[in-house]
């Protein structure tokens, strides 16, 4: 059984959380959150409020120590990693993060966290989203004279370009111009990878129907990951990893 805590608990955050803790695989043991009263950071074990005092970096050390976790699965703001970072170095716990929005300087730093642990970072922690970049990717390879268009919609509130749809464009070495977004009502997430052929059309697409893919998604990611050797890894290589094993396996 792997000992987990979750980072983050909004509307995403909540929904991995109730994944998390059905799965025979995991025990769920904390979750961190932001106080609904603006009262600081708290943590939730066992559905009780624990203050932690802001979670800054020392009481991430006391924490841990308090409640060891195996893994910790990050749905919450990219300045979370800077807090709790060197708790996770120090002890070899695992990292899955989905986080959208790393400044480039904390994607470098999150990356060196594997050095000394196992740590995965992706924008989208969707199984369907990272399989269509692998088939986006093949098309692309395949008919690189094609026309490509990237197609992002989300509901109404959320503000920037999707990050997943920047990490599509960036895998197909598209312009982020060639990225299309539409505000609409409460779309979970929409993302179409579109290819124009002279004769044809074909049209790549993923739908995040409830936000409980992310757990799914999330699941899974800590599986193949908690299998592999200390190292930064994308979902691609650990979806890879897992295309490759089972085409030997068969």
């Amino acid at each position: 059984m792997v000992n987990v805590g979750l980072i983050g608990h909004g509307k995403a955050g909540m929904a991995v959380a109730e994944v998390l803790a059905v799965d025979p695989r995991y025990t769920l043991r904390w979750v961190a959150r932001r106080q609904a009263t603006g009262c600081g950071e708290t943590v939730v074990v066992g559905g009780v409020d624990v203050p932690l005092q802001g979670l800054a970096e020392g009481t991430w050390d006391a924490w841990l120590d308090a409640s060891p976790v195996d893994a910790v699965v990050d749905f919450s703001q990219p300045d979370a990693v800077l807090s709790y970072g060197e708790a996770l170095r120090q002890r070899g716990v695992a990292l899955v993060s989905a986080i959208s929005a790393y400044s480039p300087q904390q994607m470098d730093y999150v990356r060196s966290l594997g050095e000394h642990t196992r740590v995965m970072a992706s924008p989208n922690i969707t199984l369907g989203i990272n399989f269509l970049i692998l088939a986006a990717k093949l098309l692309r390879g395949i008919a690189p004279f094609a026309d490509v268009e990237v197609l992002e919609q989300h509901f109404r509130e959320k503000p920037e370009v999707s990050g997943t749809a920047r990490k599509i464009a960036q895998s197909l070495e598209l312009d982020e111009e060639r990225i299309t977004s539409l505000r609409l009502g409460g779309i979970v997430g929409h993302h179409e990878v579109i290819f124009g052929f002279p004769y044809q059309t074909v049209r790549l697409i993923h739908n995040t129907i409830r936000r409980e893919a992310f757990g799914t998604g999330a699941a899974f990611a800590l599986a193949e990951l908690l299998n592999q050797p200390n190292g930064f890894y994308t979902f691609d290589d650990l979806l890879m990893a897992r295309v490759r094993h089972d085409l030997a396996a068969g």
